[in-house]
């Protein structure tokens, strides 16, 4: 039996927002993640709410990708690695020139765009390898995480 749409989203936003202990199965993590996608969209409808929406996701997101990475067998907190490349990828990526900076021969250091590039790429890698992962079959057993969650889907 698979976790449904209406009871994964209860389960990640109420039951477990902040708990990385545990597993969770793949219904569980990719309904809650066409939630989260379909809040996203609605949320850049509404402009400044945007912003707001992904402050209030950030813990419950990482916290089943954490339980669902554990399921598999796999460290949770291993979750933090594409979004941390992101994050400093974010950081080092160099501002897009405006028309006057243009007009006067001002571009972008080479260097940082070459090392945003380079990180884009890593993150790009990394996170087909994390998408395989969270793909991955629940082991049927207790593992170090815990009993297996109720849907082995």
């Amino acid at each position: 039996m698979t976790m449904d749409f209406p009871t994964a989203v209860r389960t990640c936003l109420t039951q477990k927002y902040a708990a990385f202990q545990g597993r969770a199965s793949r219904s569980e993590y990719w309904w809650f993640f066409l939630a989260v996608m379909i809040g996203s969209f609605l949320a850049l409808l509404l402009g400044p709410l945007a912003f707001l929406f992904t402050l209030a996701i950030l813990c419950p997101v990482l916290a089943v990708g954490f339980r669902r990475l554990q399921d598999t067998g796999r460290p949770g907190w291993w979750i933090i690695f594409p979004f941390a490349i992101g994050v400093i990828n974010s950081l080092l990526m160099p501002d897009m020139p405006t028309e006057a900076a243009y007009a006067a021969g001002e571009f972008p250091s080479t260097g940082r765009i070459l090392i945003s590039g380079i990180l884009g790429l890593v993150q790009l890698g990394i996170s087909l390898v994390f998408l395989w992962w969270l793909t991955r079959p629940s082991q049927p057993e207790t593992n170090a995480y815990g009993p297996p969650p109720v849907s082995l889907t």
